[in-house]
């Protein structure tokens, strides 16, 4: 039995979206993969020129196609429509995983896709416009055609649900979950990172692609008043430049503020837990997100977390139960605590006042961060990897007999 996964999104170093794929991929192998007897996995990706593959897994077999992105997207749409089969890129495959929004056209493989969010839907102003028309003809398309749907939160799933129709019964949620490496730091770790990006010791961190979703310009004017009033020394933005971010650039160049925000450029993966372990919180007010990795992120490295009360985000940061998601048994919190974010300060990401002052609150206040900071322990822990590759196979399991 060979399994088929989709590792594009990683080796072509896609934010998330290649997080989720090698963090799921690397989980996989580490499970030995127990679906059946004789089983295998096996990676497909897309191989344009200089895409290696990935350190660690040179050693998994791989069957690529060498096509530009672009014309790769087209021609698997093409393929859907058709109802051409590409079974020859996926020799003796007797499943296929598409971990991204875009699923092979394969005749007589059971398939499953990954959606990460319905972004382009609830805001296409904040997309290219070849890019939001792309997704809004394929992905009803593929939700359709795939044999079951992994959803990484609810509210992915009640938007696919509630967009295209499907069947709840075809769609598992399956939580993403931090690396390993996501934990604290000792201190001497901190200062040896924090002075190699040459960032202070008091700073606001925010994490993500640099976009109109991620709500920065809002979070740069909570930051002028927390600097005006002397709570931190600067705002440190993690992230490339993604798409649509002029609008911030030209707010950022007339902030009185700007000299205090830094861009530490690229940041090599075994620095960033240090990164946001020191950091005094992270701003994180997307006004969407299908998951909200970040968030995860900075709990698991014991850093408090002001970010959104809309979207997944509460399902990330609130304990299970009654109040909040469905993950393993509550911690022994109220029902009160957990509507307002037991390991985090959830805020409305278009209320720059409130979004300032929950901010400022974690600043001002040692105790809070002390227990913010075990809340958020305890909240990240509950989500693995090894957990998430298990519920995998579930569903592999599933669609394979």
């Amino acid at each position: 039995m060979t399994l088929y996964f989709d590792i594009s999104a990683a080796v072509h170093h896609r934010a998330g979206l290649g997080r989720y794929a090698e963090s799921l991929a690397r989980a996989l192998l580490a499970t030995n993969l127990p679906v059946s007897q004789s089983t295998s996995l096996s990676f497909f990706y897309n191989r344009e020129a200089g895409i290696e593959p990935l350190s660690g897994l040179e050693t998994v077999p791989s069957h690529t196609v060498s096509l530009g992105y672009k014309p790769w997207r087209m021609l698997v749409w093409a393929g859907q429509l058709a109802r051409v089969g590409f079974n020859r890129l996926v020799p003796g495959a007797t499943l296929f995983h598409a971990t991204e929004h875009l699923l092979l056209p394969l005749r007589g493989v059971p398939t499953v896709l990954t959606v990460h969010d319905l972004i382009f839907r609830r805001y296409p102003q904040h997309h290219k416009p070849l890019n939001r028309w792309y997704l809004n003809a394929t992905l009803p398309l593929f939700c359709r055609r795939a044999d079951h749907i992994i959803a990484v939160s609810e509210q992915t799933k009640r938007d696919v649900i509630a967009a295209y129709g499907i069947s709840p019964a075809k769609i598992t949620v399956i939580y993403e979950a931090a690396d390993e490496r996501f934990r604290p730091q000792p201190p001497a770790i901190v200062a040896e990172v924090r002075g190699r990006y040459r960032l202070p010791e008091r700073y606001l961190l925010s994490v993500g692609t640099i976009e109109p979703r991620k709500n920065l310009g809002r979070v740069l004017t909570a930051f002028e008043r927390l600097h005006a009033e002397r709570l931190t020394d600067a705002w440190v933005i993690v992230g490339k430049r993604g798409w649509l971010y002029d609008d911030f650039f030209a707010q950022l160049e007339n902030s009185p503020a700007k000299h205090a925000v830094i861009f530490p450029g690229w940041v090599a993966d075994a620095d960033l837990p240090a990164i946001y372990a020191g950091a005094q919180a992270l701003a994180f007010p997307s006004e969407f997100e299908g998951f909200g990795l970040p968030a995860l992120e900075a709990m698991a490295c014991g850093t408090a977390v002001v970010c959104s009360n809309t979207s997944s985000l509460p399902e990330v940061t609130s304990p299970p139960g009654p109040c909040g998601g469905e993950t393993s048994p509550p911690l022994p919190l109220s029902c009160e605590e957990r509507g307002s974010g037991a390991a985090a300060l959830l805020v409305d990401p278009l209320d720059v006042d409130a979004l300032a002052a929950a901010i400022g609150r974690v600043m001002r206040d040692e105790a809070l961060r002390v227990e913010m900071r075990q809340r958020g322990l305890q909240q990240a822990a509950r989500f693995t990897w090894a957990q998430t590759a298990q519920r995998t196979l579930a569903v592999y399991r599933a669609q394979a007999h």
